[in-house]
């Protein structure tokens, strides 16, 4: 029983190191010095609109990507199951409600893009 509670604490910690390794570029990005609309280099002043649009994508973006590595998960399951009635109902149980997941966060992105676009070119 112990040794199960180790493998899950190993399992958390590989989950946590891995997505702080994936979000690496985001934060590395703020070092890019892009010229604004008046020409010179100094730093737009982002609202606050633009920096929640930015949190959401980025979360999607997480979102998209747990629901990829789940899609792989569950066709690796699958593909194991050899013959195991069980296991493979639970495999394809997993990649149903993994691609569930994917439509939902694709149509999510596109909403936020949407309701993004018409609040910021105050067009209705």
């Amino acid at each position: 029983m112990r040794n199960y509670n180790l493998i899950k604490i190993a399992n958390v910690l590989t989950i946590v190191t891995m997505l702080s390794l994936a979000l690496m570029p985001f934060t590395a990005g703020a070092q890019f010095n892009v010229p604004n609309s008046t020409g010179t280099n100094l730093p737009n002043q982002a609202s606050f609109s633009q920096i929640l649009l930015t949190v959401i994508q980025i979360l999607l973006a997480v979102a998209g990507l747990v629901a990829v590595v789940f899609l792989i998960i569950g066709g690796f399951r699958y593909i194991t199951a050899g013959g195991n009635e069980e296991s493979s109902e639970s495999a394809k149980k997993t990649i149903t409600n993994a691609i569930i997941g994917i439509v939902i966060i694709i149509l999510s992105f596109v909403i936020v893009r949407v309701i993004a676009n018409a609040l910021i070119s105050n067009t209705v």
